[in-house]
């Protein structure tokens, strides 16, 4: 069973940047659409980003278009999320998700393998 594992959070001040890592194994992450969702407190999980299964073409929510960017490495069967600018607003836990179809926007009743989340924190 595909298995997921989520790194690269931390603290980071209002403009600085981080990169997240999603490293997949059981499985084949070209073979699922892969996304990253976010959850900050008192509010539903919600897909800000998303690659669909076999393409290059990436999704971006409103909130982070231009700011984040959502990369992938076959060999290495991990996906990245590089977030510049970031703001306090985008404090949450940020989740790798995979499933047969993207997902932005809050998340559907079970959809979804999930990895275990990490916690990215902007403030000064």
């Amino acid at each position: 069973q595909l298995q997921l594992v989520e790194s690269g959070g931390g603290l980071v001040q209002p403009g600085g940047s981080l990169r997240l890592s999603c490293a997949a194994s059981g499985g084949t992450l070209d073979d699922y659409a892969i996304g990253w969702f976010r959850q900050a407190p008192g509010q539903k999980r919600q897909g800000i980003v998303c690659i669909n299964k076999h393409s290059n073409n990436v999704n971006y929510g409103d909130s982070v278009k231009g700011r984040f960017t959502m990369s992938r490495d076959n060999a290495k069967n991990t996906v990245y999320l590089q977030m510049n600018s970031l703001k306090p607003e985008d404090t949450a836990v940020y989740y790798c998700v995979v499933d047969l179809v993207c997902g932005l926007g809050n998340a559907p009743p079970g959809y979804g393998t999930w990895g275990q989340g990490t916690q990215v924190t902007v403030s000064s």
